[in-house]
């Protein structure tokens, strides 16, 4: 996501710009939930995103690899309601066979959760993120993640956000906010590609 023009500090510091491989990697998928999916808080391409997620939660479980599941919980009546079908993991991407969820209340998921000690027993350096939304927890999630020390990737087809208020007037549009923060993340936080099919199986 950049050129010779215009380096990233990645480039600069001389850190790796290849995505991580589904074959050494957990997949955090963060907040895949109804929530997003209709009223206040649809977002922008929000099912063309479910997707893609789909198809690397797909991918993720071929390949056997760990795979963790995020929920944020904003209480009961909220749209983040977890006890109501509102703040429920959508059914594409719905968890399977066991595959652990934590709950979080802050949009890092590694705030107040045991995220980061579960990827640290099971020896995972690396972590493939998607989900919801782009600008929010995922940029959060990506950001706290290097500060743990890991090896994040982004699938950016696999996330999405919505239109916002711009600081002075007028709308800021979820293209922009989302192609912006998925910008911001792969200056130094994180490996950024477009879709599943760019990540390496080995």
């Amino acid at each position: 996501m950049s050129d010779t023009a215009h380096p990233t500090l990645r480039q600069i510091a001389g850190m790796t710009t290849q995505p991580g491989t589904l074959a050494s990697s957990a997949l955090v998928l963060i907040d895949c939930q109804n929530t997003y999916r209709t009223g206040v808080m649809k977002l922008v391409g929000v099912e063309e995103a479910l997707g893609e997620a789909q198809r690397l939660l797909a991918r993720a479980r071929e390949a056997q690899r760990p795979i963790i599941h995020i929920m944020h919980d904003g209480g009961p009546g909220s749209p983040y309601d977890i006890r109501a079908d509102i703040g429920a993991i959508a059914g594409p991407v719905a968890p399977q066979g066991g595959e652990p969820v934590i709950v979080k209340r802050y949009p890092n998921s590694f705030a107040k959760t045991d995220l980061h000690e579960q990827l640290q027993r099971l020896g995972i350096k690396d972590v493939i993120f998607a989900g919801f939304m782009t600008h929010m927890c995922v940029s959060a999630t990506v950001r706290g993640a290097f500060d743990l020390g890991y090896g994040s990737t982004v699938v950016a087809g696999a996330t999405a956000t919505r239109d916002l208020p711009a600081a002075g007037a007028g709308v800021v549009p979820a293209r922009t906010v989302h192609e912006a923060s998925l910008a911001g993340l792969a200056d130094l936080m994180a490996v950024v590609v477009d879709g599943v099919d760019a990540l390496p199986a080995r």
